[in-house]
């Protein structure tokens, strides 16, 4: 079964410097039926202008990843953490017991693209800890390949939840495949490009949950980067 959510129809706020799309209910945007796939909580589309950000604020027992498309993320956090993200690059932060971070667009002159998405962790309470890794085009390329897992294998970032991330670079036809074994759920986010799946085209900003299916394939349309969540 696979139940699409479109781009259109997410949460929409612009504040000016920040121009936000929620896939999840977030913030001010409240919708009963949609809160969240199995662990996965939010997948936020942000456009942060040149010299903006998220000034510093709490968190605690979420799994925060960002993964960013264009531009580059400045990151502060009161774990002592300080790093710039880029395009192929991703930042998961265990906020656990409680941290506080901010983020801002590191460009005074070019606007920061970026997802960020929350999974809610295993068990709370846990540690607060920061991970970041650049991972190349190759492995990603024409595949899914790994970036996050529970037990951080193949040099992935590790994830406090029975979950995985993957990503695929994917030109006109070129299809990449995943085995979801003993009952697994999976979500599908369109980064940028269109793809086909099960016959339906899906676009950049649309995403899909995908239950009791043995294998997803995805086919692309146009020159695509995918992310999916293998979950529990």
């Amino acid at each position: 079964m696979i139940t699409i959510r479109r781009a259109a129809d997410r949460g929409h706020a612009d504040h000016g410097w920040l121009d936000t799309r929620h896939t999840f209910s977030f913030a001010e945007y409240h919708d009963p039926a949609h809160m969240g796939f199995r662990a996965l909580r939010v997948v936020n589309e942000d456009r942060v202008a040149p010299g903006k950000g998220f000034g510093t604020h709490p968190h605690r027992d979420m799994e925060i990843i960002s993964y960013v498309l264009e531009g580059a993320l400045e990151h502060r956090d009161s774990m002592g953490n300080g790093a710039v993200i880029r395009p192929g690059e991703v930042q998961l932060m265990s906020a656990g017991s409680g941290v506080a971070h901010s983020e801002f667009n590191h460009s005074e002159s070019e606007q920061v693209h970026f997802l960020q998405i929350w999974i809610l962790p295993e068990r709370t309470g846990l540690t607060p800890g920061y991970q970041q890794r650049h991972f190349p085009p190759g492995l990603r390329r024409g595949r899914f390949g790994l970036l996050a897992s529970r037990d951080g294998r193949e040099g992935s970032l590790t994830i406090h939840q029975d979950a995985s991330l993957l990503s695929a670079l994917l030109e006109p036809g070129e299809s990449a495949s995943r085995e979801l074994q003993g009952g697994r759920h999976a979500w599908l986010q369109v980064a940028r490009g269109s793809v086909e799946v099960g016959g339906v085209r899906l676009d950049a900003g649309d995403g899909a949950a995908i239950s009791e299916e043995p294998i997803l394939k995805v086919v692309a349309v146009e020159p695509s980067e995918l992310l999916l969540f293998e979950l529990a």
